[in-house]
Order: C-alpha cells, then sequence, then structure tokens
C-alpha cells in the first residue's frame, strides 16, 4: 500500500502549546489514594506523595492538571480537603459511590504540581454548591492580601498564593448522571454570575465553561448554544468530553472513531462562533478539550463493584496496542485543530483509565498508551502545518476512512521538524512518501515505531516491557522527500532536524 503527504512550513494551522499535553485527576478508584498519594508506600515522600509515580508524571512533561473532576466534584466540598487531616471528614463520594476520607486535598495538591512541574487547573462545584463557593476558593488560592481566607492559607502552610490561572465552571452540566444535572438556561446563567465573582476577586483568571458532554445527545443537541447565548463573553474556553471505545470487537470502526471526534470539534467551533456573531463580540472562543482517552475495557467488571469502599478499583482499563494507536490518532487529531483547541487532557493519569498504572504498596509501570502521549508531549510543541494527505480508504460506520492520518509540528527555535503518522491498515506495511520540499536542509534524526504482532498485546504489572517504541529502519529522506515503511496498525514518530544552514 502506498501514501503521499505533502506538509509546507508556509500553511501552518496554529501553534500547539503545551497546555495541549495536560491531563486529568479524578477523586476516584485509585487514581489520588493507590495512585499519586500512599504514604505507607517504600517509596513515598514526607507528604505522602508516591516519588514513582510523580518521576513519570515528569517524565510525560504533562503540561497542565484538571482536578479534583470530573463527576466527583459535583457532590464535594473543597473545605472538606482542607486544615488539620485529622480533622477531615470522611463523606460518602455519590459519583463513583465510594469513601471519601479528605486526605489527599487542596493544599496536597497544590504541593504536589509544584513537586511535578505541572499547571493546576481547579474544576468549581457548580452544581450542588455554587457561586459563593467559587468566589471563596478563587479567594483562598489566590489572594494575597490580608483576608480570613488568605489568612487560612497561610496558617495551612502557604503563606504566598498559588496564582491558579486556570478554571472550570463544572462540569458536564448537562448530563443526567450529574448531580445537580441544570439546563442549558440555567447552567448559563449560573456560569456567567459565578465568572463575574470569581473574576472581582482575581480578574487575571481564565475560565472554563460546559459545553454539550458529547455530540448527539439526545435531547441535548443544542444544550451549549444556550449556554453560549448567556455567557459567551464572561469566558475563555468551552470544554469538550469524548472517549473512544472498541466494545464490538470491531477494529477497523474503533481506528476510525476519531472522525467522529472530529465532527465533535468542528461542530463545537461552529457553535462558539455562531454565539460570537450574535454577541457582535471581538473575542474569539478557544476549546478545552478536558477528558478524552479510551475507554471500554473496564466497563464489565465496574457493573459488578462493591459499593463504599476507600479508593476501590474502578475504572481500571489496561491498554493494549490497538488502544495506543487511538490515542495517536487522538493526538494528530488534536494537533490539526491547534488554532482552536488550547487545552488537552488525557483522563485520567494514573490508575483510572491512564497511562500510569501502580500496584498498591508495589511498582508503577507504562502503559501502551503512555508512549504515543510521551513522543508527542515531547516532540509536538511548536507550528503545526497544514498537511495534504493522499491515501487509500476503507468504508467504516462513521464513513469513508483514509489508512494513513499524519500531521507534521515545526519547532523552528529547537531546529526540529517532527511528522507523526499513523497507518491504519491492519495487514498491509504503508509505504509514505512525504514532501518536506519547502525545508532548505534536512538531516533524519530517528524514526520510532509502536506496534506489535499481537494488536491485543498489553503492557502488565508482570510484564510491563510487551510494547515499546523500537526504532524503524529503512527510512530515508532525500532532496527534501522522506520515504518510510509504516508497520500495519502502528502509530509513527518520525524526526528530523532543520539546521538554519548547511554544514
Amino acid at each position: 500500500m502506498k501514501a503521499k503527504a505533502v506538509f509546507s512550513k508556509d500553511f501552518a494551522i496554529g501553534e500547539a502549546g503545551a497546555r495541549l499535553y495536560g491531563s486529568f485527576l479524578e477523586h476516584g478508584g485509585r487514581a489520588v489514594y493507590g495512585g499519586v498519594y500512599e504514604p505507607d508506600h517504600p517509596n513515598a515522600d514526607s507528604q505522602g506523595l508516591r516519588r514513582d509515580v510523580m518521576d513519570l508524571v515528569k517524565e510525560l512533561q504533562v503540561s497542565a492538571v484538571r482536578y479534583p473532576g470530573g463527576n466527583f466534584v459535583s457532590a464535594y466540598d473543597w473545605r472538606d480537603s482542607i486544615g488539620p487531616k485529622e480533622k477531615r471528614p470522611v463523606r460518602t463520594e455519590l459519583a463513583w459511590l465510594s469513601l471519601e476520607t479528605n486526605q489527599f486535598g487542596l493544599d496536597e495538591f497544590m504541593d504536589w504540581c509544584k513537586k511535578t512541574g505541572t499547571e493546576p487547573m481547579i474544576t468549581v462545584n457548580l452544581a450542588t454548591r455554587g457561586i459563593q463557593e467559587a468566589r471563596d476558593i478563587v479567594e483562598y488560592c489566590n489572594f494575597p492580601a490580608e483576608t480570613d481566607l488568605s489568612r487560612e492559607r497561610e496558617k495551612n502552610g502557604h503563606k504566598e498564593p498559588y496564582g491558579v490561572k486556570l478554571w472550570c465552571l463544572g462540569n458536564e452540566m448537562d448530563g443526567e448522571w450529574q448531580m445537580g444535572q441544570k439546563t442549558a438556561e440555567d447552567y448559563g446563567e449560573i456560569a456567567k454570575q459565578a465568572a463575574k465573582a470569581m473574576r472581582a476577586v482575581d480578574p487575571d483568571i481564565e475560565l472554563v465553561a460546559c459545553y454539550n458532554t458529547c455530540l448527539g445527545m439526545e435531547n441535548h443537541t443544542d444544550w451549549g448554544d444556550r449556554v453560549l447565548e448567556r455567557c459567551y463573553d464572561y469566558i475563555d474556553y468551552i470544554s469538550l468530553h469524548k472517549y473512544c471505545a472498541n466494545e464490538e470487537k470491531n477494529t477497523g470502526d474503533f481506528l476510525a472513531s476519531t472522525l467522529d471526534m472530529e465532527k465533535y470539534i468542528e461542530a463545537a467551533i461552529a457553535s462558539c462562533d455562531r454565539a460570537k456573531a450574535l454577541a457582535h463580540s471581538q473575542k474569539t472562543l478557544y476549546l478545552s478539550f478536558d477528558e478524552w482517552n479510551v475507554w471500554y475495557h473496564s466497563l464489565e467488571q465496574d457493573a459488578h463493584r462493591e459499593k463504599w469502599l476507600k479508593g476501590p478499583a474502578v475504572l481500571e482499563d489496561i491498554y493494549n496496542v490497538e488502544d495506543a494507536v487511538v490515542v495517536g490518532l487522538n493526538l494528530i487529531l488534536l494537533l490539526r485543530h491547534a488554532d482552536r483547541v488550547r487545552i488537552g487532557c488525557l483522563a485520567q493519569l494514573v490508575n483510572v483509565i491512564a497511562p500510569i498504572f501502580t500496584r498498591n504498596g508495589g511498582e508503577a509501570i507504562r502503559q501502551t498508551i503512555f508512549y504515543p502521549f510521551l513522543q508527542a508531549s515531547r516532540y509536538g510543541r511548536g507550528t503545526v502545518l497544514r498537511g495534504i494527505l493522499e491515501s487509500p480508504s476503507y468504508e467504516s460506520r462513521y464513513g469513508q476512512t483514509n489508512y494513513l492520518d499524519a500531521t507534521a509540528v515545526y519547532n523552528e527555535e529547537k531546529e526540529e521538524l517532527t511528522v507523526f503518522a499513523v497507518n491504519r491498515s491492519q495487514e498491509e506495511e504503508m509505504e509514505l512518501e512525504c514532501s518536506l520540499r519547502d525545508f532548505a536542509f534536512l538531516e533524519l534524526v530517528e524514526h520510532l515505531g509502536l506496534h506489535h504482532p499481537n494488536r491485543y498485546a498489553e503492557n502488565t504489572l508482570e510484564h510491563p516491557d510487551t510494547c515499546l517504541p523500537i526504532s524503524e529502519t529503512g527510512t530515508s529522506l532525500e532532496e527534501g522527500v522522506l520515504r518510510a515503511k509504516l508497520a500495519p496498525l502502528s502509530w509513527n514518530v518520525i524526526r528530523i532536524r532543520v539546521p538554519s544552514e548547511k554544514k
């Protein structure tokens, strides 16, 4: 099979910044307890934070982490999580039907962010709490002067303000599964009023409002439009959430599911631009795709889980090679829309549908999906180039689907060009010819591929290195033309040095 691609530095889509490579940490399952926080672990630091997990987060170069939810936040009181740990209450946690001890809370999360070099992205409870709680948490986190809340922060060991910039105005408020579900009119109004109150405390914060949770939800198709009619000029981003799944064991459709995700993004952009026109606004609204991943492996076992446990093992998907390829396709898609998608959060970070998986009291491993995210985070920061792709295709439930999907990112400062490519074919190797003739001097650095003879191969606690990126051979670069062979069902990263002058 043969395919072609053309990338020109004169045709840029937009800048892919660090925030595109964020993640998500929710108080559910073992994401926090047994994930980032385990005081009895032999590798825990003085605060009970697992050093091995922090090392993997730093390896991923995770830019921002959305916290504390997720569905969890809609029945959550942030005040339960601050102050002396022995005085913090144990609560029934209504999203995941477990017990929340509040031993890891707001201040611990801020310390964890500092240690891992990530930016905090805080979600406020606009479901069962409201405007006052939202402005109070901003004051606690960001206000420098002598108020009761800033003094309370100082008493809890943090004299200097945290300076949190990113704030989410609730979570999935259109969903019937949500505590405090709201109509578009009610949510649009409370988002507007909360934004006013929060910005009165700190005018420099950036706000993310809920949008339709996923495209085509029954009775919710215009929910986001009606929200934006009420709060457009008070927010900076809208929040998009979508997961890919292969419950029907149809790999072709699974690999094509990003086409549906792309329709979702394009519909959201159109909705934002419609609201901009109606508001006669000069401001362009951007997208925060702050929950995305593959999620389906754990659904059956979670249907029979025991309730009211502390840190139960739920939503623990063990990922295989085809899952990693789909994660790579999602990354390509987000990059292709970097002009409007400015924030991305792989959901989640540890144990709960996550690239990092741990054993309580034991080791932490890299799941298969760890590697596409790692490579995109390392090499996918810069100017995304608009590509022209020519590829054979196949018919999927989402329409005609190219076997090749690819994008390229040019980092002029680092003198690097990276091509990210996926071969969706399950049987055939792909011969890729990629024209890069706009660049004067090119030097091939490496071609890394992720694939395996068994598409269901996994990295597990017992066998953590089953699926690793490998160096591909036979890749060449001559006179501005890159030629590479892409293995069947593979994620590929081709790195090229672009020096300013020929040596």
